[in-house]
């Protein structure tokens, strides 16, 4: 598991997925979701729009990366 810092208190999932680098662009991340590739603490989730808070956990396929806030 590797941490992914972000500034503000909250993130999109599909932007998370782009910082993280587990899609290159939206329409990846969209592809990923649709087909339920994409675990958020442990439960499928769909939604791009979906809010990530700090301590959030994004797993997809053997990839998993933790929201943190940057210091």
């Amino acid at each position: 598991m590797r941490d992914v810092e972000i500034r503000e208190g909250t993130i999109r999932l599909g932007q998370l997925l782009k910082l993280a680098g587990l899609a290159e662009h939206g329409a990846d991340a969209k592809a990923l979701l649709e087909e339920g590739e994409v675990l958020v603490n442990d439960e499928v989730e769909t939604r791009r729009g979906r809010q990530l808070a700090p301590g959030d956990l994004v797993a997809l396929g053997d990839e998993e990366v933790r929201v943190v806030v940057a210091p």
